[in-house]
């Protein structure tokens, strides 16, 4: 099985490696550049449609690994209610985010796109069904579960949106997140040899992607952002991942996991703390939830004198860190204290950046 996974990875970061060069001469011929402003980091025009070669190159190295891996395909291969409602939903996710970045959309219309998919993903009965002892709670119904499943897919979707601000920060973020959920779904070796090809494809474009992103130049037309038709798509993927992790369901995993719940929570901490710490800041100053500011973690390293590349280094090695420190309480504690823990900890590094910048909220 490994052996696909990688070939699935390496065949993607070829295709991502082609296809970005193109998509960077388009966007040169066409003029399509995200112009600065006083919200923005970046100083130069970037091209910003970096993100419109993910799904292609995911679905390429995906087709092409099991067209070659025949046994993968007649043992584990179906098209299942929620794969078919999926890729529907990605493909919505995935144009409107294209549209996005080519003519632009407001954050209202980007918003109700984002519930219609989430919708559409549960509408197969893909929910949260279990918090598997989280804050004393077990099974819970479906007019929870629904509604809840709905919440925390339009809210991942947002997280990774909104982290968006560096050069490499969503990216890198959803590659770590990619990372975790790959190796726990070989670890349980269950359905997922298809979804972890997917997965691994996924990561390869993602790596072409950040060699560019971080390490192109305006000047030398070798620089891009991934734009909403990246971020949006990863978003609503990592959303999926988390409720397939989640759910509960003897079909498709053969054994309790009671760590179903703190897997997908710990992988995508940082950014969903982040939205929620720059959320409530909004509603304490009384500005719209859904105007652009420059109150994100990311941003307030930089104020504190951090370059780009150093506040990427940084929030990455909290995001590792947060893996980390989860993986050791999980062995003493439960996940709801494991949450408070978590919760604390970032509240205090917040505190000390907010130390180090004190005219920042």
């Amino acid at each position: 099985m490994i052996i696909y996974i990688l070939g699935a990875f390496l065949l993607s970061l070829l295709c991502g490696g082609i296809s970005t060069p193109l998509v960077l001469d388009f966007c040169k011929r066409k003029r399509l550049y995200d112009i600065p402003n006083e919200r923005k980091v970046h100083k130069n025009a970037t091209p910003r449609l970096g993100g419109i070669t993910f799904f292609p190159s995911m679905l390429i190295a995906f087709i092409t690994v099991l067209w070659f891996s025949p046994a993968i395909v007649q043992d584990t291969l179906s098209i299942t209610v929620w794969s078919a409602l999926f890729m529907m939903g990605l493909i919505i996710m995935y144009f409107t985010g294209i549209i996005d970045d080519l003519v632009g959309l407001n954050a209202t219309t980007k918003f109700t796109v984002q519930i219609i998919t989430a919708c559409l993903l549960t509408s197969g009965g893909l929910y949260f069904n279990n918090l598997y002892g989280l804050f004393g709670i077990y099974e819970i119904p479906y007019y929870i579960g629904l509604p809840l499943t709905i919440f925390m897919i339009v809210f991942i979707d947002n997280a990774i949106n909104l982290i968006d601000g560096i050069d490499g920060l969503a990216a890198s973020l959803s590659l770590l997140a990619m990372a975790g959920f790959l190796a726990y779904f070989v670890y349980y070796d269950v359905f997922m040899n298809t979804y972890s090809i997917l997965i691994a494809g996924l990561m390869g474009t993602l790596m072409a992607f950040l060699y560019f992103n971080i390490y192109g130049k305006p000047e030398r037309n070798t620089k891009i952002f991934m734009g909403d038709s990246g971020s949006l798509s990863l978003g609503f993927i990592l959303g999926f991942l988390t409720v397939k992790c989640a759910a509960s369901n003897d079909v498709i995993w053969p054994t309790t996991r009671p760590e179903a719940i703190i897997v997908p929570w710990t992988l995508l901490f940082v950014p969903m703390a982040d939205v929620v710490r720059v959320t409530i800041h909004r509603l304490r100053f009384h500005t719209p939830l859904f105007r652009a500011d420059k109150n994100h973690i990311h941003h307030k390293l930089m104020r504190a004198g951090l370059t780009q590349h150093q506040a990427l280094g940084t929030i990455l090695l909290l995001a590792i860190g947060f893996i980390v420190v989860n993986s050791l309480l999980y062995l003493v504690i439960s996940p709801t204290f494991i949450i408070i823990v978590d919760i604390l900890i970032y509240t205090i590094v917040n505190v000390i950046i907010n130390r180090k910048t004190p005219h920042t909220a």
